[in-house]
This record gives structure tokens, sequence and C-alpha cells, in this order.
């Protein structure tokens, strides 16, 4: 069953796997963590960093700013690799079709996107979205 679930997340974790290539070109270091592939560090975590951005999971590659920052966001991050196991090829659209949604609603597409709506919710300790006050 395990093998099913990997082949089904296959198409985002290429696309990660990918960002992955190009980040390592560009001085990132990776290891294995918790099962996932994580890259970190190097010169395009900084510009992604710039563009607030601390980490991002596509399939089973997680990609962040510092080894020390990805395991404080793992928890949400790992959220992510489960919903690309479950969405499969349709993760990345269903996700920016999520966020471009909440923008028609005039709400914001991170903050109030579902997906990130799960993993803020089952990481208690860190990344929790701020309160914003309703206008």
């Amino acid at each position: 069953m395990r093998f099913l679930i990997l082949l089904w997340a296959l198409p985002t974790t290429l696309v990660g796997l990918l960002a992955a290539v190009l980040w390592l070109s560009f001085g990132a270091r990776l290891r294995v963590a918790h099962g996932v592939l994580e890259v970190h560090g190097g010169k395009l975590a900084l510009w992604f960093m710039r563009r607030g951005f601390a980490a991002i999971a596509l399939g089973h590659v997680i990609m962040g700013f510092s080894a020390s920052r990805l395991e404080q966001l793992r928890p949400h991050e790992h959220v992510h690799v489960r919903q690309a196991e479950r969405w499969g090829i349709l993760f990345i659209p269903a996700y920016l079709l999520a966020g471009l949604w909440q923008k028609l609603r005039g709400r914001h597409m991170y903050y109030d996107n579902p997906f990130e709506l799960e993993a803020f919710a089952a990481d208690v300790t860190t990344a929790k979205p701020p309160v914003r006050k309703q206008v």
C-alpha cells in the first residue's frame, strides 16, 4: 500500500526533486529526515526567505531556509506531505486554486487556504497564522 501512496504522490515529488536539484546547484545541503528528503540553505534559500517563505513541501521533498528552521516547521510541512499523498497529481493545482478562491472571496490566499489551515491546526508549537482583525 505504501508503494501506491508514493506512486500517487510522485508527480508532486518530481516537481520537488527538480527544485531540490536547482537548490543544490546553489549551495544547498541535503538530508533525509523522517522519511522525507530535506534541502536547506544555499543562495536560493536566502532568495525565498526574503519573499516570506521559510519552507515549502513538494511531495516528499521539503525545502527550507536552514536545518534548524526545518526542524521547527517539520510538523507543519509533514501535513503538506500527507496532503500530497492524498491528492496526488491534483495537489499543486488544488492548493493554488484554493488560494485563488480565498483571494476572490476577499480573504488571504495563504492564511485562509484550507490546506494551510489544516497544517496550522496540526502544528501547535510553531507557525500559527497571525490573529487578524476583521474589518
